[in-house]
């Protein structure tokens, strides 16, 4: 089998959507984002996940698209509005299903469409991964224990060095800490990683947003970005010299910054991406910004991942009020991706 360059983003690219949850919103976000016309024009897609599911869907929302199987082994489908390429990985009782009811079966669907997509675009025949939302609660169901998407991924794809950028057209934010309750925020920031997720941000904004010189600001943990002291000393301590230390690689780096005024200047221009200390730090003023079409991409791995920013909305599952926005941001961000790693490898 020939191995496609992950950068040859005419009809020769092919991405990978994964399914997500079938009971969230996942099949209806890509069933929609299949019938808006123009989506296919830069490359094409195909969705690892369940025939049975997305016929349903597509039959209780009244939505004019052409369901198809496609096989792994098949040439690249040619793009068409409406036309849905499925490679079928689950048999779910689709007409037993309950929106917004997810179970240990519909877990281990959900998560079986990720490795398969992880599996078939390591071996080249798939140039990067969109991810439809799963739930944490539904993985636990089917026995994993992965707080999200990125861990999986990143075990999936042997990455110990991985992070989360958010990224919008105005606002890209990088995550110093995950999923970890804000009170342990403090305890689990040290200097090695912070010089680590900096390092990551900066490789990723040149690597895959194209830009040479990348523009990096480190928002403080504390209110005034501890204001010498007064208000905290991690800036001090951890933050300040993590930001020496990574200033060593060549970025344009500065911080900390106090955080209730970084998001603003890198909104307008100022930054090209903010690292953060904690989750809701950054993802409150980016889904501020960029609540429908914000876009999460996954830093560190050997494989172009990009996902829709929201989650699988089991109040609206099935109910066809979900918008495929963020869908076609994450698509058009995978396709970038994967032409600005081609171009950069193109040129080494």
């Amino acid at each position: 089998m020939k191995k496609p360059s992950a950068g040859d983003c005419a009809l020769s690219c092919c991405i990978g959507i994964t399914m997500g949850c079938p009971v969230g919103i996942g099949p209806e976000v890509i069933l929609k984002f299949f019938a808006t016309a123009g989506n296919m024009t830069e490359a094409t897609a195909v969705v690892l996940g369940d025939t049975g599911v997305l016929a349903r869907c597509a039959r209780e929302l009244a939505l004019d698209v052409e369901i198809v199987p496609w096989r792994a082994e098949e040439p690249l489908p040619v793009p068409r509005p409406g036309r849905v390429p499925v490679l079928a990985l689950s048999q779910l009782p689709a007409a037993s299903l309950e929106w917004g009811k997810p179970s240990a079966a519909t877990g281990r669907a959900m998560a079986g469409y990720i490795e398969a997509a992880v599996r078939l675009t390591q071996q080249g025949r798939l140039s990067a991964l969109v991810t439809a939302p799963i739930a944490k609660s539904a993985l636990r169901l089917a026995g994993y224990s992965f707080p999200g998407h990125t861990e999986m991924l990143a075990d999936l794809c042997d990455a110990p060095d991985y992070g989360m950028m958010m990224a919008g057209g105005r606002l890209r934010v990088v995550l110093a800490t995950i999923h970890v309750p804000l009170a342990a925020v403090p305890a689990s920031l040290s200097r090695s990683d912070l010089v680590r997720v900096i390092r990551l941000a900066g490789r990723s904004l040149q690597k895959d947003f194209g830009i040479s010189s990348p523009r990096i600001a480190v928002a403080g943990l504390n209110p005034h970005a501890g204001e010498g002291g007064i208000f905290g000393v991690e800036e001090q301590v951890v933050i300040g010299p993590a930001i020496e230390e990574a200033a060593a690689a060549g970025w344009v780096l500065s911080g900390p910054w106090p955080p209730d005024t970084v998001f603003h200047r890198a909104a307008t221009g100022e930054f090209d991406a903010v690292v953060c200390m904690y989750h809701d730090q950054g993802l409150i003023p980016f889904k501020l910004l960029h609540f429908e079409d914000g876009v999460n991409v996954t830093l560190g791995l050997p494989l172009v991942r990009t996902s829709v920013d929201h989650g699988t909305a089991y109040d609206i599952a099935g109910r066809g009020l979900a918008r495929p926005t963020s869908l076609a941001a994450a698509f058009a961000m995978a396709v970038a991706i994967a032409r600005n790693r081609n171009s950069r490898q193109g040129a080494e």
